[in-house]
């Protein structure tokens, strides 16, 4: 794997890592647009193993506020990643995308307008039709802003309901929960990422539309949902799937909301065949 800092029209900077570069000769490369909550390097197994599998080189970057990427304006909207996206796909010569949860949302976004030849989603966190609501960010602002970082970060992990039996848990368990965890790898870096994470969502949602417009995605878009994710992952891509005549639509059995940070062999088979066309 090798890293490098690249820039971005409007002066910012990306953190970019390429996995399988010695096969760019071999085709341009897959660009992996990562989730909320998470950074490129949650995504290291996954880029190995589909660059193994189909022989072209895989890009993962750091979207802005993550790692040595620069720092996610307050006034951020789904623009700023599609910028970047952009950047990123010029700079390693990819059409191809991939994109996981919140990264999903912003391929599926993108590429009405970006020259995307294949676009792949796994859980895209699209809001269509007023799939994805957010009700639950007020109580996370008003404790946020009383400093209760612990509650703060239990109301956003139990509102977008990604983390399994954890998320179901009753709020205040939760609450002490992430108290206890805050000392880990993973607690830290939800700590760190988490007012990302709720700008993302508000983001989400203020992106909200039909179905319709859709239709200007590529014809080739392979639609992924985890057979354990929480339902509205599907209500949004049922949507966008029956207004796409040549979109796949397939359901990753047995597992959740993070099959790819998972890199299941049979994910991993799927996707490989459908970027190689």
């Amino acid at each position: 794997m090798t890293r490098e800092i690249i820039t971005t029209p409007d002066g910012g900077h990306l953190e970019l890592f390429t996995t399988g570069g010695d096969l760019a000769a071999k085709g341009s490369g897959v660009v992996v647009v990562p989730a909320s909550m998470v950074t490129a390097s949650d995504y290291t197994r996954f880029a190995q193993k589909l660059s193994e599998s189909l022989g072209r080189p895989v890009h993962t970057f750091n979207r802005r506020g993550r790692g040595d990427s620069s720092p996610q304006p307050e006034d951020y909207t789904l623009e700023a990643d599609i910028r970047d996206l952009d950047a990123v796909m010029k700079h390693t010569s990819s059409t191809d995308v991939f994109g996981h949860s919140f990264g999903g949302a912003v391929a599926l976004h993108a590429a009405r307008t970006l020259p995307v030849e294949r676009l792949a989603v796994y859980d895209p966190a699209v809001s269509v039709n007023h799939s994805v609501k957010a009700d639950w960010t007020p109580e996370y602002e008003r404790a946020t802003a009383a400093g209760d970082y612990d509650r703060g970060l239990a109301v956003l992990i139990k509102g977008v309901e990604t983390g399994g039996a954890f998320s179901r848990m009753p709020l205040s368990m939760l609450t002490l929960a992430t108290k206890l965890t805050a000392g880990t790898p993973l607690g830290k870096q939800m700590r760190e990422l988490m007012t990302c994470g709720v700008r993302e969502i508000k983001a989400v949602i203020a992106a909200d539309m039909p179905a319709e417009p859709f239709l200007e995605l590529p014809l080739e878009t392979l639609i992924v949902v985890g057979e354990k994710s929480p339902a509205y992952f599907g209500v949004a891509c049922g949507q966008i799937h029956d207004v796409l005549s040549g979109s796949s639509y397939t359901i990753l059995p047995g597992f959740g909301h993070d099959g790819p940070n998972r890199a299941p062999d049979k994910l991993i088979t799927e996707l490989s065949e459908f970027f190689a066309g």
